[in-house]
């Protein structure tokens, strides 16, 4: 029997092959969701850099937010990383949602990042 890290890394490992064989070249918009916050980064994988970032402990965002996990403050990280990635010449990605279902907190950061003006 696996152990729910062993079966979350598998997902996650599983989802990045399957943005490899689809992305183009494309950065990749990565989410880390954790009890207390939520991180996001726009990666380029054939340089190994990060290109862009934002999370819920941003100082422009610390103060106006009531907490860093919830939807409101996901949707804040959502805005911001696409001002960030327009900032560094990135208008299209893939979205790596992780080994987390497309729903709740990772949802309203992935439709806020497509307001924002993001394409994936």
């Amino acid at each position: 029997m696996s152990s729910n890290l062993e079966l979350q890394v598998r997902r996650r490992a599983r989802l990045r092959y399957q943005l490899r064989q689809k992305s183009g070249g494309r950065p990749r918009l990565s989410v880390f969701r954790s009890g207390k916050h939520i991180y996001a980064q726009i990666i380029d994988d054939a340089q190994g850099r990060t290109l862009a970032a934002a999370s819920s402990l941003d100082k422009t965002l610390k103060t106006a937010l009531k907490t860093g996990a919830d939807k409101d403050a996901a949707a804040a990280v959502g805005k911001l990383i696409a001002e960030r990635s327009k900032e560094a010449g990135v208008t299209q990605v893939v979205f790596d949602r992780g080994s987390y279902l497309y729903h709740g907190r990772v949802k309203a950061l992935a439709e806020a990042a497509r307001e924002g003006g993001l394409d994936f």
